[in-house]
This record gives C-alpha cells, sequence and structure tokens, in this order.
C-alpha cells in the first residue's frame, strides 16, 4: 500500500495554502442540553490540526455529526464541536452555519494563514451520502474548492464511500492524517503476524454485527472471548435456556455451526449477571449459565467469567477488543466490562481498543487511556479492516 502522508505535504510546503482536512469530529451530545459528552475524536485529530497550524496553513476542517436526513437539523450542528476544538488548539475556530453555502465560501476566503475554520455537518447535504455517482460528486466539486490540497483524518468514516471520504481525494492532491496512518499501522499489525498467543475479545448487542469478522478472526486467533448480549446466542446454541436476554433466533444454527469449526478457540461466559428488567435499578444477581431463570435477562458477564477471560488474557502476546461484555452505562453492570478493561492493561501484550463502544467504555469507566498501545476511533472500519475489505477512503489514498 503506497499513500502519501501528512509529513510529505508539510515537506512541500503549506503556508498561505488552504488544507482541506476531513475529520471525524461525530462525538456524542448531551440530548438535553447539548454538550460534548465525549471528545475524544476531537483531541485525536490535534496533531495533525496543530502541524498545520504551525506549518502556516489555512485549514479548513469538515466532519459528519450523527445521522440527519441529508437536510440542515439544528439537534446536530457543529457548533459545540467549534468551541470546544478552539479550545483544544488555543486558537478560536471560526465556524460556517453551512457546508458549501455563502458562509463557508466566506468564512473560507477570510482564513489568514495559520488559522482554522470548520464547516458545518457534511450530512446536512444529501450529495455527502447519495448513492448516485453524479450527485455525490457535484458536492465533491464544491468542497475541493475549498481546498489546494486534502488530508484525511477520519478514520472513523473511512469504511464509507461518501463524498469527502471517496471522491474529494481524485479532485485534490491528497495525504493520510497522523490519525489515520496510526490506525492503519497499528491494524496492519493484528492482519500480518501477530506475536501469539493472539486473544480477541468481542461483545456488543448482536452476533449478526460481529459475523464477518468472527469468521475472519477465527482461523487466525488463538483464543475468541465472546461476551454481551451476543453470548446469548451462543449460549442457545448450546441448548442453554437463556430467559428474555437479547436473542438473534434466526442466528443460532450460524452459532452452533462457529463452535463447532472452532476447535475450542471460542470461550463464552459460564456465569452472567440477571435482572428482572432493563434498568438501572432492576433487581439482580449472577447465576451459572445453565440457571437462567425464563423470567430474566441477562446484562453483564458474571465474576467467574471475568476471571476465566481474565486468565487467557494474561496469557496474550497481542489483544484486541471491540464490544462491551455488559450495559456499562448502568453502574450495576458495569463490572464485567471494567474487569475485562483492567486484564488487558495487566496483560503484557500490544492492545488494541477497536473503537466505537469499548472506547466510550474505557472514558465512561475513568480507566487510563495510557494502559492500552493503541483505541481506535473507528468501530466499524477497525472491523471491516480485520475482516480484509477494502476501505473506500484509504483506497482513495493510495497512489
Amino acid at each position: 500500500m503506497s499513500i502519501r502522508t501528512l509529513d510529505d505535504l508539510l515537506a512541500e510546503g503549506v503556508s498561505g495554502r488552504r488544507v482541506l482536512v476531513r475529520a471525524d469530529l461525530n462525538v456524542p451530545l448531551d440530548k438535553q442540553t447539548g454538550a460534548i459528552t465525549d471528545d475524544g475524536r476531537i483531541r485525536a485529530v490535534l496533531p495533525t490540526l496543530g502541524a498545520l497550524v504551525e506549518a502556516g496553513a489555512k485549514v479548513v476542517v469538515c466532519s459528519h455529526l450523527g445521522r440527519p436526513k441529508g437536510a440542515p437539523d439544528p439537534q446536530f450542528s457543529l457548533g459545540p464541536v467549534a468551541g470546544r476544538l478552539g479550545e483544544l488548539l488555543g486558537a478560536p475556530v471560526r465556524f460556517a452555519t453551512d457546508t458549501v453555502g455563502d458562509s463557508a465560501r466566506s468564512t473560507v476566503a477570510d482564513l489568514a494563514d495559520g488559522q482554522v475554520a470548520l464547516l458545518e455537518n457534511l450530512r446536512f447535504n444529501a450529495g455527502e451520502t447519495s448513492k448516485d455517482e453524479a450527485e455525490r460528486g457535484a458536492f465533491a466539486d464544491q468542497l475541493a474548492a475549498f481546498g489546494d490540497a486534502y488530508v484525511d483524518d477520519a478514520f472513523g468514516a473511512v469504511h464509507r464511500k461518501h463524498a469527502s471520504v471517496f471522491d474529494v481525494p481524485a479532485r485534490l492532491p491528497h495525504v493520510a492524517g497522523r490519525l489515520v496512518l496510526r490506525e492503519v499501522e497499528v491494524l496492519s499489525k493484528l492482519t500480518g503476524n501477530p506475536e501469539r498467543p493472539y486473544v480477541v475479545v468481542l461483545g456488543g448487542s448482536k452476533v449478526s454485527d460481529k459475523l464477518a469478522v468472527i469468521e475472519a478472526l477465527l482461523p487466525t486467533v488463538d483464543r475468541l472471548l465472546i461476551g454481551g448480549g451476543m453470548c446469548f446466542t451462543f449460549l442457545k446454541a448450546q441448548g442453554l435456556e437463556v430467559g428474555t436476554s437479547l436473542l438473534e433466533k434466526d442466528m443460532v444454527e450460524t452459532c452452533r455451526n462457529l463452535l463447532e469449526r472452532a476447535n475450542g478457540k471460542i470461550m463464552l461466559p459460564v456465569d452472567v449477571v440477571v435482572a428482572d428488567a432493563f434498568a438501572p435499578d432492576a433487581a439482580h444477581d449472577t447465576v451459572r449459565v445453565d440457571g437462567i431463570p425464563s423470567h430474566r435477562l441477562g446484562l453483564d458477564v458474571g465474576p467467574e467469567t471475568v476471571a476465566g477471560f481474565s486468565a487467557a488474557l494474561s496469557q496474550a502476546k497481542t489483544i484486541f477488543w471491540n464490544g462491551p461484555m455488559g450495559v456499562f452505562e448502568m453502574p450495576a453492570f458495569a463490572a464485567g466490562t471494567r474487569g475485562i478493561a483492567e486484564a488487558i492493561t495487566k496483560a503484557d501484550a500490544f492492545s488494541v481498543v477497536g473503537g466505537g463502544d469499548s472506547a466510550a467504555a474505557v472514558r465512561a469507566l475513568r480507566l487510563d487511556e495510557t494502559d492500552f498501545n493503541h483505541i481506535s476511533t473507528g468501530g466499524g472500519a477497525s472491523l471491516e479492516y480485520l475482516e480484509g475489505k477494502t476501505l473506500p477512503g484509504i483506497a482513495a489514498l493510495e497512489n
């Protein structure tokens, strides 16, 4: 893979040039107050933006936030992000109240060397996500007009064939930002020749979301530890009662086949925390997986499971973790996720957290991010990379 990097662009000189940066500023917002609840993705792009500012570029940042329907929607405005980005950069960030309209054009035109502008949410324009190549291309033309060069530093979006990710690089000299480069370097270690034992921990709610990565990883991993809501479909495949726990009935046979093919590589929970209801204050206790009551649902893995999984992780030299072990947002059902995360940090291993809810859990549980070798900013992108898929945003950067 041959991709030009930010350092290549900086070596050519960017002082006075407009550099369009596709960032992933899709941060979670509090539904009541609109405040940013986790600024991890903003902080992740700072090395790239800081280098461009220091080199005197006129930096034009674009991103999506949430899933608006191709038209302006105030609840998905990037306005709060512009404020936080300015705080982190230590200088005001100019905010355009549209993406490619009058405000964007005047904001970009008024930029001085070393200044940063943020365009409004890309997904306020139907062309960003359109499957019609002409519509997507027309929007890409408008975006590309704001840059003399393009930097992709939005790893969380590289698996999307969107205008700002796939079409703009064809219209401008293009390079990978520092975050994208780091993500690809780290994930290539997992798909190349990882140091063994190689242990993968998968959680989250649905087997169907992780089926492709399970299929891809089974031949290469030494152990595959499965928790979260998805474990109940595997337990059902073993003929166990799972009560009212999350269950994908149409995936039971698939899970049965995976268990047969796994040659003992797959480890499932031996105990779970069951509750009367999906609520933070629901009555709950821990039971063996062969003793789940028919009227209760599992919301976390139990302490024996944490101990068994931790023992497997303690032997690992390479670890990849994607997906929480339970409903970590509720304190009563966070112990499994916390226990596994802490076991990963204690292992003498190269550890990668695969973005999404796993990264959110690390921050929500106030764990030290530096205890992991890498926390990905792209949950879906990291999984698709490990599946061996071609990621449109990466393909667009290749020379």
